[in-house]
Formats: structure tokens, C-alpha cells, sequence
């Protein structure tokens, strides 16, 4: 046998692994509460977790990255789907793409169809701690918490962070390493730190 043909096997029999695992891991999604409206793909075990009482949904033709070679970029960390209170909601619809992103909700985040997240990205709609006199700094997810709501088709770059209360329209761009603080409008390209709108013409799709 070839080495080109050994090197050919041994693709299809990682790629076979790679296979079931993601069946693995859709399957430990549903046992801990995700709604999944159809098999999507999982590169690499996510770290999910749901607080009781709140929802998590992932839409049909979702692909969720954590392998470290699973990305261009790699992936420094397994991406990341929480919600950290009662009544919280993280809403994923179809073919979103994520890669060793971080999705923290306390109250609400909804990301539109067709958007995708570089790795490392971060979108996080509370402060995680508050100030209590007599205690210091208290774990609160809900209270300081503002809903974050992310339209169709949107680009956000590696290693950006989206703060709570932001709402980015459809197909923004949003620039990698960007710190978005106040609201991007549609079609708009946003980037630096803070965030800020260097470009307002509509990005549009490619024929």
C-alpha cells in the first residue's frame, strides 16, 4: 500500500472517529436539556451546562467546534454554552458556526441564522459578580444581566468580546479582537476597542 494511501485510510478513519463522537456528544447535550431541532455537528467535546428552569436551543444544520485542530486558528479552549439563572435563554438558530466560543447567559442571548464566531470569541450578557456591602463581590448572574441579540448572518472575528444589552443587526461584521459595547447596526463593520463603526455600508451576501 502507498503512503499516500495509508495517509487517505487513516483521514477516513479519523474522520469516521470525529463522526462518532459528535453523535456522542449531540447525545450528552439532549441528556442535559438542549433542545436540538435536528442533528448538528460537534467538533470536539463543548462544555454545556443548563441551570434548571432555563432553555437552551440549537437550531437545525448548527456546527459547534471545540477540537483544538478543528479550527484554522485552532482552538485554545472547548467552546462554551451556559445559562446561570431561571427563566435564561441561549438560542442558537440554523446554521450558526461557532469555534471555541464563549456563551455565558444570565437572562437572554439569541444569535440569528447563518451567523458565524471566531475562536475565542466571547458573548456574555452579565456581569457574572455584584458588589454587596458586607460580603464583597457576590457570584449574580441575573440581576445586572441585559439581553444580547445577535441577527443573520453576522460575522464576528476571533477573540471578540460582546457585552451585555448589545443588539448587532444582520450581516455586521464585527472585527477580530473588537470589544463591542454599544449597539451595530445592519450591514455595518465595527472594530477596535471599544468597538466602533469604521464602515456603514451594507455588507451584502455574495451572488
Amino acid at each position: 500500500m502507498s503512503r499516500h494511501s495509508v495517509s487517505e485510510s487513516l483521514g477516513l478513519a479519523l474522520s469516521y472517529l470525529r463522526v462518532c463522537w459528535g453523535n456522542l456528544w449531540n447525545l450528552e447535550a439532549k441528556l442535559r436539556g438542549v433542545q436540538i431541532d435536528a442533528t448538528i455537528r460537534f467538533e470536539g467535546r463543548p462544555i454545556i451546562s443548563r441551570a434548571p428552569g432555563s432553555t437552551i436551543r440549537i437550531g437545525s444544520g448548527v456546527a459547534i467546534t471545540s477540537a483544538t485542530r478543528g479550527n484554522p486558528l485552532g482552538c485554545f479552549q472547548p467552546s462554551v454554552l451556559r445559562t446561570l439563572a431561571p427563566d435564561a435563554e441561549l438560542i442558537l438558530d440554523s446554521n450558526v458556526g461557532i469555534s471555541g466560543t464563549v456563551l455565558c447567559s444570565g437572562r437572554s442571548i439569541r444569535i440569528g441564522s447563518g451567523t458565524i464566531i471566531g475562536s475565542g470569541a466571547m458573548i456574555i450578557d452579565n456581569d457574572f459578580h455584584a458588589w454587596q456591602n458586607g460580603a464583597g463581590w457576590i457570584n449574580e448572574y441575573r440581576e445586572n444581566a441585559q439581553p444580547i441579540d445577535i441577527g443573520r448572518n453576522v460575522f464576528i472575528g476571533a477573540r471578540a468580546i460582546v457585552l451585555k444589552g448589545i443588539k448587532i443587526g444582520d450581516r455586521a461584521v464585527i472585527g477580530a479582537g473588537s470589544v463591542v459595547t454599544r449597539d451595530v447596526p445592519e450591514g455595518a463593520v465595527a472594530a477596535g476597542n471599544p468597538a466602533r463603526i469604521i464602515s456603514s455600508a451594507v455588507v451584502q451576501p455574495l451572488p
